[in-house]
């Protein structure tokens, strides 16, 4: 995967697929202390020690589709290459929650990349579950709640195509405001 974003995709995908109803996605940036981090946290089945131990293996795979599992390992490695860490916690009925830290300059940082449409394809896709998007860039933020959009709509689908969008212009609003470098006076 090229772009972080898709890191993002693959991953919710599989708090989907663990029952999620919920899922939190945040990210940080401060580029005083050139630090990047993405976490997901989610309220599907979590994960057994067992499983837990085995997240990392790109060998081990709980899906029926494929022998391979290459979502956490491959966020696991980009974190690593780019000097930064991972770590994923997981309780059984609880859910999961996936940190990974990245030094926000590292040549081998992947770009964030499109995350407005992984968002977009996340909410089309999964229109029963709510998402929940922080972005917070050296202490601006924006924040995306489907669970405010729905109290909103009423009765329209959240995946309805001019809901989806208000969305996509929403979430790229929000990251070109938060984006914006302050203007510095004549005399700075």
């Amino acid at each position: 995967m090229l772009e972080l974003a898709l890191h993002i995709l693959d991953i919710v995908e599989n708090s989907v697929r663990a029952g999620a109803d919920l899922v939190d996605i945040r990210i940080y940036e401060d580029t005083e202390k050139d630090k990047f981090s993405i976490e997901i946290a989610d309220n599907g089945r979590g994960m057994d020690k067992d499983t837990l131990k085995k997240a990392l293996d790109p060998f081990y795979t709980t899906k029926k589709v494929r022998d391979v599992g290459l979502g956490l390992p491959m966020l696991f490695q980009a974190a690593r290459m780019a000097g930064g860490n991972f770590d994923i916690d997981s309780k059984e009925g609880r859910g999961t929650k996936v940190i990974a830290g990245f030094k926000r300059s590292h040549i081998d940082r992947q770009p964030l990349g499109d995350i407005a449409s992984t968002l977009i394809a996340l909410i089309t896709g999964n229109p029963e579950v709510d998402f929940v998007y922080t972005h917070d860039k050296d202490s601006k933020e924006y924040i995306l709640d489907t669970r405010d959009i729905r109290k909103a709509l009423e009765d329209i689908p959240i995946n309805d195509v001019e809901v989806l969008k208000f969305i996509r212009g929403n979430i790229r609003e929000g990251l070109e405001e938060i984006n914006k470098r302050d203007k510095l006076t004549p005399n700075e």
